[in-house]
């Protein structure tokens, strides 16, 4: 893209682990911005319980776009708008796998908007092949030994196994 300033993009969220899904998002992301800033959360929204480490989300997910020298990864705390602020995102990149996601996204892109009104929310659906993956259903199947080769990167995949073998 060519543009007098760059336009860049946030896409947060946890990643624990990153799916082809999240890469899907990604790559279709970079059709209409000049850097991504893949930004994994510290702290999550919803209750969860991590597999992997903020720093080793990173390293991984760096790892899997180690290729694509538009996309970089960092962790963040705190407000979204403000790290968007701070890295001067023009606008935030959501998935949206299926109806029950919208909700929750909805009202998190308009309090976005209410604490900087020029935040703009994206929201991206998934290749179809991926509409119905997320992370805690690979870590799930993951740790009980199941083939999740098909839902992650090679890079992800032998993290797992490395994982779940220990």
């Amino acid at each position: 893209m060519t543009s007098p300033h760059p336009i860049v993009a946030v896409y947060p969220g946890s990643f624990d682990p990153m799916t082809l899904g999240h890469e899907d998002i990604v790559r279709r992301t970079l059709r209409f911005c000049d850097r991504l800033v893949i930004a994994v959360a510290h702290s999550a929204t919803h209750q969860k319980r991590f597999l992997f480490t903020v720093e080793e989300r990173i390293e991984i997910i760096s790892e899997v776009f180690g290729d694509t020298p538009r996309v970089e990864c960092v962790g963040f705390s705190g407000l979204l708008v403000e790290f968007a602020r701070s890295v001067g995102a023009r606008f935030i990149i959501r998935g949206l796998r299926a109806v029950s996601d919208f909700e929750y996204e909805f009202q998190m892109a308009q309090m976005n908007r209410e604490l900087w009104e020029d935040q703009e929310t994206l929201f991206l659906t998934p290749d179809v092949d991926y509409a119905f993956l997320s992370a805690s259903l690979v870590r799930e199947v993951a740790s009980l030994g199941g083939d999740v080769s098909r839902f992650v990167s090679p890079t992800v995949l032998a993290r797992l196994e490395h994982r779940f073998d220990s």
